[in-house]
């Protein structure tokens, strides 16, 4: 039988890289992260088509492929019917370890980034493990940590330490991970989550929001990258050893899947936001364990106690979930296996296990590890980490918007709905609140800049942006970073609309014609609609009526339904059919339906 063997590529090993503390002090911006990612080349495109939808269309299909996937599986049913779960109560604990947006990596001046992914080739003396290097903590590596620590309610400890965690695997060249264990550098948070983040109402229990309680924040070492060659080979590339990691570690306050997989979404955008993380989810800059236990309703005094919580039962952890749906999937699973269990009077063992996308269970991997398999103990050649308040009050004042800050600015400052909003600064990386922003300023500044229009502008541009715009980029199939329609040419096409001299259906063959422009230089909105004579030529009061008369006479059933039956929404059909059969340009939607109304209720 063949052994498995640890091949290892030739190590470059990389020069000392100097990054001083103030060299490294950013003050970050909500929307810097989408242009940081470019800059790197981490583009995440392949995720921006599918985003690029309508906000109506992305929910009507969601909630389709939910109902479809339900009924394949059987989840639905199980979720309303299974009386189980009026018997057992789910508690699941998150820890979220994120990669930390810097330069060089925790304790080596080895580089993050560069040699265009070229294996072994970003590592430095110390990240192999040579015998005599010891570990240089990278104080720049300490800034993204603590703008995480701030924007997520924790407080900063004045002092912290260094342990290691000895295990032996080929991922780790020392045998040990340094980390954080007893005396992290952050403890005590708070996370915020309501319905509109994805939780379900049964969490809520009548509440606006509810709190998820956050232990601690510690920083802590990466490992090398596995990459299997089957049947038996192993390859190991360093580069990622030794990059800086935050660990998130939440109290089992989640109760339910749904919470859990928004707890995970909502911690990834605050990282975002505050540039603390270099990716998310989708691009492997985020992992996921969960902690599962149940326990029977009713019991709150017995059980396990973790960090305040009592009433707990036997917990299982399942290892490297890379997507929120693996997050949701897997705890459904994991629950649905534990509650099996103990029905059927076994005992639920302390474990950790594997989950595969697509699976119906989990599996076991191993018996749970504890603190004295890992040998926990002190760094003896790093000195404590102290943080002074200066710093710490600095990133505060400095810090940029969280998500939940920004999507209340946008309701209250351009009108539109908090479901809009919402999507509006999720999308695109915030990109395309940048365009809604620019365009409104547009608007505004063309038609007197006056302060009472804008929650006006801003509901008619952000509707327009999120529906007309994505709707046009659903049907071409391109993403918003392929879009070449830019924020003036949107706020000329809403000028002229506001000000009737082009009709909505105009306003959209403009984005059209627009979308699909590539020479250069490109025609202004102006000259497109003086060339198609798309311009606003409206019929007169007697035109109106003898339009609407012709095509009234022609649909009897129609006039009878809105005469005789009441059915005043028909009055819309009428519309529309004016407006085809309108001259482009000289049938307005709003007087169209005036004269309708008029001479229907005659």
């Amino acid at each position: 039988m063949k052994t498995p063997t640890a091949r290892i590529a030739p190590l470059h090993l990389s020069r000392t890289l100097h990054s001083s503390f103030h060299a490294n002090l950013r003050v970050p911006r909500a929307s810097v992260v989408s242009k940081w990612l470019r800059s790197r080349n981490l583009t995440t495109a392949p995720a921006l088509a599918q985003e690029a939808v309508p906000l109506r269309k992305h929910l009507k299909d969601e909630a389709k492929r939910k109902k479809a996937e339900a009924k394949i599986n059987g989840v639905a049913k199980k979720l309303k019917t299974d009386p189980r779960l009026e018997k057992w109560e789910l508690a699941v604990g998150i820890e979220i370890h994120a990669e930390l947006n810097t330069e060089c990596k925790l304790f080596s001046s080895g580089p993050t980034e560069g040699s265009d992914g070229v294996a072994n080739s970003r590592v430095a003396f110390f990240d192999a493990a040579l015998p005599g290097t010891q570990p240089q903590f990278q104080v720049a590596t300490l800034l993204p940590a603590l703008r995480a620590a701030i924007a997520l309610g924790c407080e900063v400890q004045r002092k912290s330490g260094w342990d290691r965690k000895h295990y032996f695997h080929w991922d780790q060249p020392n045998g040990y991970q340094i980390t954080q264990y007893y005396e992290p550098f952050a403890k005590n948070g708070t996370l915020t989550l309501s319905a509109s983040d994805g939780v379900p109402t049964s969490d809520l229990n009548g509440a606006d929001s509810i709190g998820i309680g956050i232990k601690q924040i510690q920083m802590e070492q990466d490992t090398a990258k596995t990459t299997h060659h089957p049947p038996s080979t192993y390859h190991i590339d360093l580069n990622r050893a030794g990059h800086p990691l935050i660990e998130v570690i939440t109290l089992p306050h989640i109760h339910s899947p749904q919470t859990a997989a928004a707890v995970v979404r909502k911690i990834q955008a605050i990282l975002r936001s505050v540039d603390a993380c270099v990716t998310g989810m989708e691009l492997g800059g985020l992992r996921a364990d969960v902690n599962v236990s149940i326990r029977e309703r009713g019991t709150e005094g017995t059980g396990s106690s973790y960090s305040g919580v009592s009433g707990l039962g036997q917990r299982t952890e399942i290892k490297n979930l890379s997507s929120f749906k693996a997050v949701e999937d897997a705890i459904v699973a994991e629950r649905d296996r534990q509650i099996a269990v103990l029905e059927a009077e076994g005992v639920i063992e302390g474990e950790t296990r594997g989950w595969t996308l697509g699976a119906t269970e989990t599996t076991r991997l191993r018996g749970k590890e504890g603190e004295v398999d890992y040998r926990y103990m002190p760094d003896a050649d790093l000195p404590p980490l102290v943080v002074g308040s200066d710093l710490v009050d600095h990133l505060r004042v400095t810090m940029p918007e969280l998500p939940d800050e920004t999507v209340d600015r946008v309701e209250r400052q351009y009108g539109v709905t908090l479901k809009d909003a919402k999507t509006m600064v999720d999308l695109d990386d915030g990109d395309r609140l940048e365009f809604l922003e620019e365009t409104v300023e547009l608007v505004l500044r063309r038609s007197g800049d006056q302060a009472t229009d804008q929650l006006r502008v801003g509901k008619l541009v952000g509707n327009w942006i999120l529906h007309e715009l994505g709707g046009l980029l659903a049907t071409t199939e391109t993403s918003w970073a392929t879009m070449t329609i830019t924020p003036v040419e949107v706020a000329d096409v809403l000028v002229n609309l506001q000000n009737k001299q082009i009709t909505a259906r105009v306003a959209k063959q403009l984005l059209s014609t627009l979308n699909d422009t590539s020479t250069s230089p490109r025609p202004s909105v102006d000259h497109l609609i003086d060339e198609g004579n798309l311009r606003l030529r409206p019929l007169s009061d007697e035109g109106y009526e003898v339009l609407a008369m012709q095509i009234m006479d022609e649909s009897p059933d129609m006039v009878a339904a809105v005469r005789e039956k009441g059915q005043k929404g028909k009055i819309m059909w009428f519309v529309g059919q004016m407006v085809r059969r309108g001259e482009e340009g000289t049938v307005e939607p709003e007087n169209a339906r005036e004269v309708l109304e008029r001479l229907l209720s005659d």
